[in-house]
């Protein structure tokens, strides 16, 4: 193994608050196994460093369901996920979790290195939360109406069903997911990172220097910097996650996407006492395998800090993918639409490479791919069975039968063009399967290999050497030149799949390992220096017999997995609806009524009815909007807290009650003249008070 360069691999920190899904896998762990396991038999320095993303608001969410301490649910995922990972073959060098000491160490390390160079922002602003829980409540803590599509369990940060991105002041009908509590807004000091300072260097580095990035990671990286980047906060108030190593900091931890990254770091640090060598020399290629939801903070996120710290290196290349469907549908944890990987284990025992094969075969390289039980059938079934694992399985029965059990010798005198031809696509596969693997282009490389096993049974077929068995002379043996025309075949179909054996084997390791086997051969055989090579079973060595690499997938099998993706669907509505109807269940929290007033009082407040010409929201406040409203007899500029509950377009138009004589108040530098009437249900949210025809502006309201 060489010393320089370095190649270090990273895939994706999976949260631990839940199993594994081939979306998962076809995102970012099969390609990073993929490129991993190449450059391992090319022979470089390379390690594949992965781990357990174990701190951010999933975990304690998962933890608040069941009903556990955030620990427990670490605790048990973590070690479902290094299983499953096992299990599928993605070949870590380590898979660590960032909740251990070291993670928390280093992470706490960068904070305070940052922290004394003068770069972060200290601010205070005013965030959700919970009275009821005492607790400030991170964007994933809320729910509510979705305003895009009406679903009413989406998130303060995404609507799971339409897939819009959102804040929690767009939400319909708010609510906290820990006591069903409409938040309040209040307000906490945290600590930002001024990103907006690296712009320039950002824009260097990526859209400069790295224009060979994939299309889809460098367009995102490039609308991210054309928008401008801002300050964001590496804080959040929680008990649970990185302490901020700060005296003033108490309940408060270092923001998941601050901490995460350089869990690849600590990783790095328990794998191995030269981690140094692998972070801080210019000579180390690192590299990031990523879906592409988390591009941002791969490209330009983590190297802004990286380059902030100083002393590490910065990425070579990120290769995200993109999404992988199911049955045309997007994965969903929420609603249980996913294929679970350690499912998938147990219906169909020692298939890994069935699923990995799939995958890779359809892998969303460029864009969203779809995978279905019908593709993965037919792929199975038609291309690993009917191509590659006919070809391998008969060209061992043949040699069996054909040629004692041996690798049969060469006939120089019987070599056709045809021999000469296969041979020869041996080395002219390797070329361009080498140019795809360097290139990330993993589905084009496999669909490489594939091909050569497909010309190998085209060859086989047309050579028919059972055919050529019949030649016999009176005494039964097969005549001289038939029999040389035999040995050429099966020669050149074994030393094939040797080749097989070599070019497969970051796709498909568990059948590259079983086909060793079957040939006697030792591991030392698959490094990629051999591949291309038309010599590679010595001549007389005997092998074992064949073994079905693949097996054929049934019909019911598949009916089998399509009944248990829409039974996981209808449990998932199910439980939604019985939680919808709890909530419907449990009786509103009236606010008591004020203190009693004569009529005297009441007749004080002068009510008119007005419509709201034009809106827009005011600068710097979350709350207000600017209201110009028709009073009929004037025109009166007033403010309103509408901004949570309303869009200004939305309410152009409206006929709403307007306090008239309430005194003058300054605002936000802006004199407010006047009230709106509005109506506040049990859950906080506001609508506005019928207000007669659309003749009745500028009357009075008794």
């Amino acid at each position: 193994m060489s010393d320089a360069p370095r190649y270090l691999i990273t895939a994706a920190l999976p949260y631990a608050n839940g199993p594994l899904h081939i979306g998962h896998l076809a995102g970012c762990y099969l390609p990073a196994d993929i490129y991993a396991r190449f450059c391992r038999i090319k022979r470089r320095n390379i390690i594949l460093v992965g781990g357990s993303d174990e701190h951010g608001v999933p975990i304690t969410i998962r933890a608040m369901k069941e009903g556990k301490t955030p620990k427990e649910i670490v605790d048990y995922y973590h070690a479902l996920l290094k299983e499953t990972f096992e299990e599928i073959g993605i070949s870590f060098d380590i898979y660590s979790r960032t909740s251990n000491r070291t993670n928390h160490e280093t992470a706490q390390e960068f904070f305070l290195n940052l922290y004394n160079k003068g770069l972060f922002e200290e601010k205070v602003t005013e965030q959700y939360y919970d009275e009821e829980k005492k607790i400030f409540l991170a964007d994933r803590y809320i729910t509510g109406t979705c305003p895009i599509c009406g679903y009413e369990n989406a998130y303060g940060d995404q609507c799971e069903r339409c897939g819009s991105s959102l804040s929690p002041e767009q939400l319909i009908n708010p609510r906290s997911t820990l006591s069903n509590a409409v938040p309040v807004k209040k307000k906490t000091k945290h600590w930002y990172f001024p990103l907006q300072k690296f712009e320039p260097f950002l824009r260097k580095w990526i859209l400069e220097d790295h224009k060979d990035w994939k299309n889809n990671v460098y367009g995102q990286c490039k609308s991210w910097l054309d928008n401008g980047l801002q300050s964001r906060a590496m804080t959040r108030d929680s008990n649970w996650g990185v302490k901020v190593p700060l005296p003033d900091a108490e309940g408060k931890v270092l923001y998941v996407w601050f901490d995460a990254p350089i869990g690849y770091i600590s990783a790095t640090k328990e794998l191995t006492a030269e981690w140094q060598d692998y972070w801080c020399k210019d000579d180390t290629k690192l590299i990031h395998f990523i879906g592409k939801d988390n591009i941002v903070f791969h490209c330009i996120i983590f190297p802004a800090i990286l380059k902030a710290h100083g002393g590490y290196v910065l990425p070579t290349n990120v290769p995200a993918n993109e999404f992988l469907n199911i049955e045309s549908s997007k994965v969903s944890t929420s609603r249980n639409w996913a294929v679970w990987v350690k499912e998938y284990m147990k219906d169909f025992p020692d298939q890994q490479d069935s699923l990995r094969y799939v995958l890779c075969a359809n892998m969303p390289e460029t864009k969203d791919n779809d995978f279905t039980w019908k593709d993965f059938q037919d792929r199975v079934n038609n291309e690993l069975v009917a191509i590659l694992g006919n070809f391998v399985n008969r060209t061992f029965i043949l040699m069996h039968k054909l040629t004692h059990g041996k690798v049969p010798p060469l006939h120089g005198n019987v070599a056709t063009p045809e021999d000469q031809a296969m041979v020869n696509s041996f080395a002219e596969t390797k070329s361009r399967m080498e140019e795809f693997l360097e290139n990330f282009k993993f589905r084009e490389a496999l669909t490489e290999a594939m091909n050569l096993a497909r010309r190998g049974n085209k060859y086989l077929q047309d050579k028919e050497p059972w055919i050529l068995a019949k030649d016999v002379d009176e005494k039964g043996n097969v005549r001289q030149e038939s029999q040389e025309k035999i040995d050429m075949c099966i020669h050149v179909c074994l030393q094939l799949c040797a080749n097989l054996a070599i070019m497969i084997y970051p796709f498909m390791p568990f059948t590259a390992k079983k086909m060793l086997h079957m040939m006697k051969v030792v591991n030392r055989m698959l490094f990629w220096e051999n591949a291309g090579k038309p010599k590679l079973l010595s001549i007389g060595y005997s092998l074992r017999a064949p073994e079905l690499l693949f097996r054929k997938i049934e019909d019911s099998e598949i009916e089998t997995q399509l009944k248990k993706l829409e039974a996981g669907l209808e449990k998932s509505k199910t439980d939604a609806a019985r939680a919808a109807e709890e909530t419907a269940a449990k009786e509103p929290e009236w606010k008591p009524v004020k203190d009693t007033i004569s009529i005297d009082d009441f007749s004080k407040i002068d009510l008119r009815t007005g419509k709201i010409l034009s809106a827009k929201k005011v600068e710097k406040a979350d709350k207000l909007l600017q209201l110009e409203v028709d009073l009929g007899f004037e025109k009166r500029t007033i403010l309103s807290g509408l901004a949570e509950h309303y869009k200004p377009e939305d309410i152009v138009g409206k006929k709403v009650v307007v306090v008239a004589n309430l005194a003058p108040r300054k605002m936000r530098g802006i004199d407010s003249n006047g009230m709106i009437l509005m109506a506040e249900d049990h859950e906080g949210k506001l609508f506005f008070v019928a207000s007669g025809d659309d003749d009745s502006t500028g009357s009075v309201v008794r």
